[in-house]
């Protein structure tokens, strides 16, 4: 695939006629349509006042309006796209910290980045789906907007994006063009993907993890991306019936949903034809691979990604490449090492901080010189996570740095309990995390969602964990909930949890 430089360059190449956005019960839009349409847009927002280095926040529901406006939005100036859940404070402080020009909504919206941007001065701009036409058409309607300086520095990048902030500060990631157009292009060759894939869109489009793998790498290979209105286990298997996927990404937590569903569709199952199925986001239990493939008849595919790097890292191969269920793959687009304390490259085997470089991944946090400082070493980007390389290539991650639990003088990896955990027939659902101790800095906690139907006791758990792993590691807590907190994409979040379980004192 010839390298492109530009989102638009990625499209530029596809088939007219071959169908780019679908959605449910809507007339598909061709990528000559897509073509037009985005070049009309790019006009509406010039004339409206935007342009190249401007940051305008989009505030949209998931659903083919949302794909076409962030192509249009990152080509024409700078995508912001927030999530449509957040409340006024939230708002406020994106948009503020964002230096957002303009705000975009669908028209007849209630949400309150609306009365946020007018409290702040920023203008409004309205979107109306054309549902009579093809999915992915809307006209914009709106004031114009205030002209501002430009600065050079702002004409590569396409999206700003927020780190979750977890433990800190929400960073913003500035990814460009370059960026974006290079992981569209690695998860591309990734997955072998090309015209006759479809991928059905489940994860939030204002998620780095939709934007680059289920929007540009599909666009990239002149694919087809079926949005939806979001994610649904009820609804996903209507969905796949009439948008002939060959596969979807999603985050674990959903991979579980959708598994629990299937004893319901069996018909439907039995037709579904994906010629794999890929997760990402955060680690996928083996236990829950197995299940999966055995279910659907296809491959796994576990990829680890992050923000910084505009999604992909590392991904396990496609048949008849070897998946290794617990690893993340083999480098799939950046340099990935692991290093130690003082930034030197490890050997195989030997654990340490996994570290990128490479077109996909960010040159800097903005406007953040202490966290570039402390994320870049010699030209690579310190991840956060704790990894080793196995003596064929393939990277498995051990936990994150922040995640790493301090029993007194041991660390425990709260991803290895979960792995245990997960292997009790009664377990659905397991997250291992760090429970403040006034003796041992921290004790080991863990919260489980039992099977349906399934039944076992804290201390037939912990005695189960105990003929497994060292006595250290055996949790001194565990909490049996319906279910765990996670975060805005799914992904089920350790740090906090404590106290968001309301076990920290």
């Amino acid at each position: 695939m010839e390298a492109s430089k530009k989102i638009l360059d990625l499209i530029a190449r596809a088939p007219g006629r071959a169908v780019a956005i679908a959605a449910p019960e809507r007339t598909p839009l061709s990528y000559a349509e897509l073509r037009h349409h985005l070049s009309k847009t790019i006009h509406t927002l010039n004339a409206l006042g935007i342009g190249r280095g401007d940051r305008i926040a989009i505030v949209l529901p998931n659903g083919p309006e949302m794909a076409t406006l962030l192509l249009s939005v990152m080509t024409a100036a700078v995508a912001a796209p927030l999530n449509p859940a957040y409340r006024t404070e939230e708002f406020d402080f994106y948009m503020s910290d964002l230096g957002v020009k303009a705000l975009i909504v669908e028209t007849g919206c209630n949400t309150a980045a609306i009365a946020v941007a007018r409290a702040r001065g920023i203008p409004v701009v309205e979107l109306t789906t054309l549902r009579e036409r093809a999915a992915g058409l809307f006209v914009l309607q709106g004031s114009g907007v205030p002209a501002v300086s430009r600065t050079d520095q702002d004409a590569g990048i396409a999206l700003l994006l927020h780190t979750s902030g977890t433990t800190s500060r929400p960073k913003i990631v500035p990814l460009s063009h370059r960026n974006l157009c290079a992981s569209a292009r690695n998860i591309c060759a990734a997955l072998a993907l090309s015209t006759a894939d479809c991928c059905l869109s489940v994860m939030p489009q204002f998620h780095i993890h939709a934007i680059a793998a289920g929007l540009l790498a599909s666009l990239a290979a002149a694919g087809t991306v079926f949005c939806t209105s979001g994610f649904s286990a009820l609804r996903f298997f209507s969905w796949v019936k009439e948008a002939h996927a060959t596969w979807y990404t999603a985050v674990p937590t959903m991979h579980q949903a959708i598994l629990a569903e299937t004893s319901r569709d069996q018909k439907i199952v039995a037709r579904t034809r994906f010629r794999f199925i890929r997760s990402a986001s955060a680690a996928l239990p083996a236990k829950l691979l197995k299940e999966m493939e055995k279910v659907f008849a296809a491959p796994v595919i576990e990829a680890y990604t992050m923000t910084e790097a505009a999604q992909q890292i590392t991904s396990n191969p496609l048949p008849p490449g070897v998946r290794k269920p617990g690893s993340v793959g083999l480098p799939a687009g950046p340099e990935v090492v692991t290093l130690d304390a003082k930034g030197n490259p490890q050997r195989l085997g030997v654990v340490g901080e996994v570290a990128i470089r490479g077109d996909n991944v960010m040159r800097g946090y903005e406007n953040n010189p202490h966290a570039n400082a402390t994320a870049f070493t010699n030209g690579w980007f310190r991840t956060g996570d704790q990894g080793f390389f196995d003596p064929d290539g393939y990277l498995r991650i051990t936990g994150r740095l922040k995640e790493i639990i301090n029993h007194g003088d041991n660390e425990v990896s709260p991803r290895e309990l979960d792995e245990v955990l997960l292997e009790h027939p009664a377990i659905a659902i397991a997250v291992t995390f760090a429970l403040p101790h006034h003796k041992f800095r921290e004790e080991v906690a863990a919260a489980v969602v039992l099977r349906e139907g399934g039944t076992v006791s804290e201390q037939e758990l912990r005695t189960f964990v105990s003929t497994r792993l060292a006595n250290f590691k055996v949790p001194r807590r565990i909490v049996f909930v319906d279910k765990i907190p996670a975060g805005p994409t799914g992904k089920l979040q350790r740090i906090g949890l404590a106290q968001r379980l309301g076990l920290a004192q």
